[in-house]
């Protein structure tokens, strides 16, 4: 379950995966098999070659691409990976904003 973000800012991102943009977004996130991690990001993009290739780059293989939905396919960033990353990315008001 996703908490901690404004739909305004989810509809963004699902706007941007699909027209074939590298898109972040970060938010709580409560599952039961991973009790300590409390934000997850997901990496979307609507090009797979281009998100196979944003992976490579991190060293995350293919085979973690969650398109279930097949529109939104993600990586999903957690724990010190996550804040590695998005730190890379310049993605830093999403650490500050959930204090990661």
């Amino acid at each position: 379950m996703a908490f901690g973000i404004k739909r305004e800012e989810l509809v963004a991102w699902k706007e941007k995966v699909q027209q074939g943009e590298i898109a972040f977004l970060t938010h709580y996130w409560y599952d039961p098999r991973f009790p300590d991690i409390k934000t997850v990001t997901k990496v979307g993009c609507s090009n797979l070659e281009r998100l196979i290739q944003w992976g490579e780059k991190y060293n995350i293989p293919a085979k973690y691409i969650d398109n279930r939905s097949r529109a939104y396919p993600h990586f999903d960033l957690f724990g010190p990976r996550q804040i590695e990353i998005l730190t890379s990315e310049n993605k830093l008001e999403q650490l500050h904003r959930f204090k990661r």
